[in-house]
């Protein structure tokens, strides 16, 4: 009889296990699991949805949506927390890295943000290059300023981050391009995953180009396609 109880036991024991195991592989990883990097996001970590947007700084049409978002900035935190949603850059030298004409710009707008996101600053970074590159160069020129672009330099990017309180630390992180093995890791997985600049996930809709004409309501039209894509 305690034989039987002993084998019914480890039977016991090992269905037990089975079914863990099988729970964990069948189990979908959060959010948090999948984010790049936790210093570019906005929104609840665990939220139950999750919006990616794959970015560079000195792409046209990736600054009139940035820029549509920080032009609305304290809106747009409200509407992450009623729909429950995070809010992801992955920012990388892409369009050097894998652009037709490798604008060196994009390298140092990228060591720039990368730079600001050592001291957790990026945020405060991010915004004011946003607002700085849209006011200087596409605001009134439009996408035809990318090619004015190619003058700008490190001391441009370094310039917002002495306006948002950065110092030394930062400024020897650009000129030395401390980050530069991180941007271009993320320059080779955005190059796998996206397709086109910007390039949108969020749940299961994807869609990449945002139009220089377009404003803060074009940006809420994309929002609600990743809503309705998960219902």
């Amino acid at each position: 009889m305690k034989k039987a109880i002993r084998i019914i036991g480890i039977i016991a024991v090992i269905i037990l296990i089975i079914a863990a195991i099988a729970a964990s592989m069948n189990a979908k990883p959060s959010n948090a699991d999948k984010v790049w990097d936790t210093e570019m996001t906005l929104g609840n970590p665990e939220a139950k949805n999750y919006f990616v947007v794959y970015s560079d700084l000195v792409c046209p049409y990736c600054i009139a949506f940035e820029n549509a978002i920080v032009e609305h900035e304290e809106d747009f935190k409200k509407y992450l927390e009623e729909n429950d949603i995070l809010y992801e850059v992955r920012l990388s030298d892409f369009l050097y890295e894998y652009g037709e004409s490798n604008p060196i710009h994009s390298r140092y707008s990228a060591l720039g943000s990368y730079c600001a996101k050592k001291e957790s600053k990026f945020w405060d970074y991010y915004n004011l290059a946003v607002t700085s590159i849209w006011n200087d160069y596409f605001k009134t020129s439009g996408k035809s300023a990318f090619s004015k672009m190619s003058s700008i330099g490190k001391d441009y990017w370094i310039n917002i981050g002495k306006q948002v309180g950065l110092g030394e630390d930062f400024e020897n992180c650009v000129k030395n391009e401390d980050t530069l093995n991180e941007i271009e890791t993320n320059a080779a997985k955005t190059a796998k995953l996206a397709h086109g600049m910007p390039y949108f996930k969020f749940n299961d809709y994807t869609s990449s180009g945002f139009d220089l004409s377009w404003g803060y309501d074009y940006v809420l039209m994309y929002f609600q396609a990743g809503l309705e894509s998960k219902k």
